[in-house]
């Protein structure tokens, strides 16, 4: 037995006790808060896309296994998705536990879980030498009224916000409006880390 499978039998009690719509509606709340499709978590989940429908519509209760599926998709344990291992509020996060993604020299690790409701996002990310988060054309990948600050852990990188270049050696920080067109490049050699935190709509207009 595998320990993720072992996790999840471990909470088969709690699992029949948590309604089908406090489920759906948690569900529902963390795929869109990951920006998700329902066949996009289909495709990360292996759970077809008109059962997860029905899941999130509170009009099926899933059984264990698709449960722990739909965890799995959602880069969570049974227990966080279903917020049984809480403490008044509370979701900790371990020391390589954090959803990675790598991309082109660009690693990502989130230090904050989806929950619901999140609106703000801590982030670490590791740049490459000459890799950069994205491109000069890309579009703002954040909502209005964003915010964003980085701050510059090792190594040096060129911030560019609207066409306008920054430098920022180790130990330097910058806040910025997160929904105007930017991204963050590392002229090399060395690799360079920063940690990135973005709160949603917090900007007045």
């Amino acid at each position: 037995m595998t320990s993720a499978t072992a996790r999840h039998t471990q909470s088969t009690p709690a699992v029949a006790a948590v309604e089908p719509a406090t489920v759906g509606r948690r569900v529902h709340a963390l795929r869109q808060g990951m920006d998700l499709s329902l066949r996009d978590l289909a495709e990360r989940s292996g759970v077809s896309a008109a059962t997860l429908s029905q899941v999130e519509r509170g009009e099926t209760s899933p059984s264990l296994t698709v449960a722990g599926r739909i965890a799995d998709g959602l880069d969570l344990s049974l227990s966080q998705l279903l917020r049984l291992d809480e403490g008044r509020h509370l979701v900790l996060v371990k020391g390589g536990e954090g959803r990675r993604r790598n991309r082109a020299g660009h690693e990502v690790v989130e230090l904050t879980p989806p929950l619901p409701g999140q609106r703000a996002d801590v982030s670490l990310h590791t740049l490459q030498a000459e890799a950069a988060t994205g491109g000069l054309d890309d579009p703002p990948m954040h909502e209005p009224g964003s915010r964003e600050t980085v701050v510059l852990v090792e190594g040096r990188v060129e911030l560019v916000i609207d066409g306008e270049t920054h430098r920022l050696e180790t130990g330097d920080s910058a806040t910025f409006d997160a929904d105007l067109s930017h991204h963050l490049r590392n002229p090399g050699p060395e690799p360079a880390r920063l940690l990135a935190v973005v709160a949603a709509g917090l900007r007045r207009s």
